[in-house]
C-alpha cells in the first residue's frame, strides 16, 4: 500500500508562503506591504516567467487598473500578483508570459505552487465582480480573500471545487479511460466533480458507475493536488473494482482499457510507444498510475 509519506511532491503543491490571514484584513498593514512588495504579473491567465523562475517585479503605475491580490510573505518579503489588462502582450524585460501548464514543467516546485495560487485567485475575481445575491458590484477585501457587497452586505469568498480523480483496480490490473475531449491517444484516471450532498467515496462510486458501468467496493484516499484550471482540488483515490466487467458511457468516455503493472511501467518509461499515452507528470493522474505500478 502506498502511504501519504511516500507520495512525491506534485505540481502546484507545497506552497511555502505565510498567507498572513491574521493581518491581511488590515488595510493599513496591506498598504505597507504593497510599498515594498514584489508582484507577479499575469496577462490573459499567463504568469510572467523569467529564466527558470516566476517573474516577480516591483510595482508599476501602468498596472493600477488591474486586479491585485496578496499572496503571502516569503520570509519578510511580501508577494502579490496583478492581472495586467490589454489585448497586446505587455513588454517586460527579462522574460515572457507563459501558459501555466507549460510553466509547471520549467519552474521550481515552490514557484509553480505560488503561481498556481495567484492564477486561481485572479481568475476567481475576474469571474465574481458582481454580487450573486443582489447583482451590485462588489469590493475586493482582505487582499483578495473576500469580496464584500456594499449594497446588501453579503460576503463572498474564493471557492475551490472538489474533484475526485480515481484509478479503478481489479486484482493486478488498473482501468484507464480516454475522455472524448482528450487530444490524441491520451488515457488517464477517471474524474468528476463532487456533487452537493456527496462524500468523496460516494462521488468516486457514482462517477465510475456513470462513466464506466463499474461496480466499486473499497475507496482509498491517496493524495490531493490543487489544480488552478480554474480552481479545483483534486482528491486522488484508488477504487477497488468488484469485477472485471465495464461498459463505457460512449458520451464522456470514448474508450477504456485494463493495464497491467508491467505495461504501465513500460509505457511510462517510453519502452512502449504506440497510439496510447499516459498523463504527464504535472497531473495527479500520472502519480496515481505510477505509484500503483510500483508495488
Amino acid at each position: 500500500m502506498i502511504t501519504h509519506e511516500t507520495v512525491p511532491m506534485m505540481a502546484f503543491c507545497g506552497n511555502p508562503l505565510d498567507r498572513a490571514s491574521d493581518r491581511r484584513s488590515d488595510p493599513a498593514w496591506l498598504a505597507a506591504q504593497r510599498g515594498h512588495g514584489l508582484f507577479l504579473p499575469f496577462w490573459q491567465n499567463k504568469p510572467f516567467v523569467t529564466v527558470g523562475r516566476a517573474g516577480f517585479l516591483p510595482w508599476r503605475a501602468s498596472w493600477q487598473d488591474g486586479i491585485s491580490v496578496f499572496l503571502g510573505l516569503d520570509g519578510t518579503q511580501p508577494l502579490f500578483a496583478v492581472d495586467v489588462a490589454g489585448e497586446t502582450e505587455p513588454s517586460l524585460e527579462g522574460g515572457a508570459f507563459s501558459e501555466m501548464r507549460t510553466s509547471a514543467f520549467v519552474l521550481p516546485a515552490r514557484d509553480t505552487a505560488i503561481a498556481g495560487q495567484a492564477k486561481a485567485l485572479i481568475d476567481w475575481h475576474r469571474r465574481h465582480g458582481f454580487c450573486p445575491n443582489c447583482g451590485a458590484p462588489t469590493d475586493l477585501c482582505d487582499g483578495g480573500y473576500r469580496r464584500l457587497c456594499p449594497d446588501c452586505a453579503a460576503e463572498h469568498f474564493p471557492r475551490t471545487d472538489p474533484v475526485v480523480i480515481m484509478l479503478p483496480v481489479f486484482e493486478d490490473v488498473c482501468l484507464v479511460g480516454r475522455n472524448a475531449r482528450f487530444v490524441g491517444g491520451l488515457y488517464s484516471a477517471f474524474a468528476g466533480f463532487v456533487e452537493p450532498g456527496e462524500g468523496m467515496e460516494d462521488a468516486v462510486r457514482r462517477e465510475l458507475r456513470e462513466e464506466a458501468g463499474l461496480r466499486v467496493g473499497a475507496v482509498t484516499y491517496h493524495a490531493s493536488q490543487p489544480w488552478p484550471f480554474p480552481s479545483s482540488l483534486m482528491l486522488g483515490c484508488y477504487a477497488q473494482a468488484l469485477d472485471h466487467d465495464f461498459k463505457i458511457d460512449g458520451n464522456e468516455i470514448a474508450d477504456a482499457r485494463w493495464l497491467t503493472k508491467d505495461e504501465v511501467r513500460k509505457r511510462l518509461a517510453k519502452e512502449i510507444e504506440n497510439e496510447m499515452t499516459l498523463p504527464a507528470s504535472i497531473a495527479i493522474a500520472h502519480h496515481l498510475i505510477k505509484d500503483w505500478a510500483k508495488d
